[in-house]
């Protein structure tokens, strides 16, 4: 009886994409379990103050200088870079109100959030990662400990409440930076710099970038804790893990400023109908 040559299994293009899909889709339902976790253990209880002060020096202090850095220069950046423009439209003296509403509606946010899942979300996953690797996670969990409540908690409530509050520190060094290059260098009246700033900034957009960075400083924890605890064997893993915690975390960033922006703006439009124009 001839025998029956076995069937190669194909890889196309096709096989390729829907493997890819269905492990974004189990990928995203495992972090949204993980969330729940979470959030669960969080109702619960608090972890113990000393560990809880720890994870806050390390992502708001510690981060404070790279944050001031990055606010600073994307203000002269804006200022340098949209005078050209304003200049050519006769409305230098609006510059200052255009580059503040961006830092605090958009720029700032967004940015600071980019910089802090390099700076925290790397480090967070490289450190629970080194701990899934050398088993300090499965030892917790022998010791009737649970690694989330210990690991996790500290690390999301320290990025959800503490970001907001950089962002605030990257919006306010932004609007200085502007400032000075728009006022001190480009000689721009100060006095219209501001007027113009206070007439077309409200309040609301400076809650519009706040709001996002509550929402940035959860993705940013979510995301990279579950990197380190999913983290794969030996050095290579907790490099990995590293790298996948930046790159979805930047990615769950740009997605959250979509959307948030898109219903920030129809809540702005529904409360104020007449906006405010720059012109």
């Amino acid at each position: 009886m001839a025998s029956v040559p076995a069937l190669k299994p194909t890889d196309t293009l096709v096989h390729q994409l829907g493997r890819a899909i269905v492990e974004t889709i189990s990928d995203v339902g495992d972090l949204a379990l993980f969330g729940g976790q979470v959030v669960r253990q969080i109702l619960t209880g608090l972890p113990q103050r000393s560990v809880l002060t720890q994870s806050f020096y390390e992502v708001g202090v510690r981060s404070i200088p790279v944050v001031a850095v990055t606010g600073l220069f994307i203000g002269m950046v804006l200022a340098v870079q949209a005078y050209d423009q304003f200049h050519f439209l006769h409305m230098e003296s609006k510059l200052g109100a255009a580059i503040n509403a961006s830092l605090v509606r958009e720029l700032g946010p967004t940015l600071a959030a980019t910089m802090l899942a390099g700076r925290v979300g790397s480090a967070m996953a490289a450190e629970l990662g080194t701990m899934r690797v050398t088993e300090q996670i499965d030892a917790l969990k022998a010791l009737g400990a649970n690694p989330i409540q210990h690991l996790v908690v500290p690390r999301f409530l320290a990025c959800f409440l503490l970001i907001p509050l950089l962002t605030a520190i990257a919006d306010a060094v932004g609007i200085f930076g502007g400032w000075v290059i728009g006022t001190q260098v480009l000689k721009i009246d100060s006095f219209y710099w501001w007027l113009h700033s206070k007439q077309f900034i409200a309040i609301y957009d400076v809650e519009c970038g706040l709001m996002k960075s509550f929402f940035y400083g959860g993705a940013i924890a979510l995301v990279s804790c579950y990197q380190g605890f999913h983290c794969g064997a030996g050095a290579e893993g907790v490099g990995q893990a590293s790298t996948r915690s930046f790159v979805w975390s930047f990615v769950a960033i740009l997605v959250l400023d979509f959307f948030l922006g898109v219903f920030q703006s129809w809540l702005y439009y529904f409360v104020w109908p007449d906006p405010v124009s720059l012109f």
